[in-house]
């Protein structure tokens, strides 16, 4: 098969767009995947699917290969001993299909497993809890256990007030009612209790 291919073309760091103008403007045929997400800036912002790689499609036996600058925001196209491999337009059509499928339904988003730990971090909640049920779009509210007032509180946090943890914390006891032998803390036992 002779005519144009898509080819993988390797951009420097956050330099996709910029290298898609590049390319744009040298009159090659560009395709930058940009999905939509909500986990940056707390807003829904295109971020580059593949980041460091955008896809051109050239025809290298009428035209060549194309030269890159220094200045650009090109590395060069992706190759594999010397030999830069094609893509077939089928391939690059479904990415396309599937890019604007997913930004349409909202995006990539971040989706919580039950059991997770996260910090909220609204301006009214704030504290860890434990991820009981995820929602069920980017949109929707997760059920997370919250301590509040000394109770573990069911509540729906918005996906955008929290944040996972790496680290498990370690599980609150209840604080010691006695020294052992039944030796009962001041204020903790059942006369004392009976009291008040």
């Amino acid at each position: 098969m002779t005519g144009p291919r898509w080819y993988v073309l390797r951009t420097k760091p956050r330099s996709e767009s910029l290298a898609a103008r590049e390319m744009h403007r040298d009159d090659i045929e560009i395709f930058s995947p940009l999905i939509t997400t909500d986990e940056i800036n707390n807003g829904k912002t295109p971020v580059p699917l593949f980041p460091g790689y955008i896809f051109i499609r050239l025809d290298v036996v009428t035209h060549g290969w194309p030269s890159f600058r220094s200045g650009q925001h090109v590395l060069g196209l992706l190759n594999f001993d010397g030999d830069a491999p094609w893509l077939p337009d089928q391939l690059i059509d479904e990415l396309k299909l599937r890019c604007a499928s997913l930004s349409e339904e909202g995006g990539i988003w971040r989706k919580y497993q039950s059991g997770d730990w996260v910090q909220v971090v609204n301006s009214t909640l704030k504290g860890l809890g434990q991820v009981i049920e995820d929602g069920k779009s980017s949109n929707a509210p997760v059920k997370v256990l919250l301590r509040l007032f000394e109770r573990l509180v069911p509540v729906k946090v918005s996906r955008q007030d929290l944040r996972p943890m790496d680290n498990v914390p370690k599980q609150d006891t209840a604080p010691r009612r006695t020294r052992g032998r039944n030796r009962w803390i001041q204020g903790f036992s059942p006369k004392s209790l009976n009291r008040t």
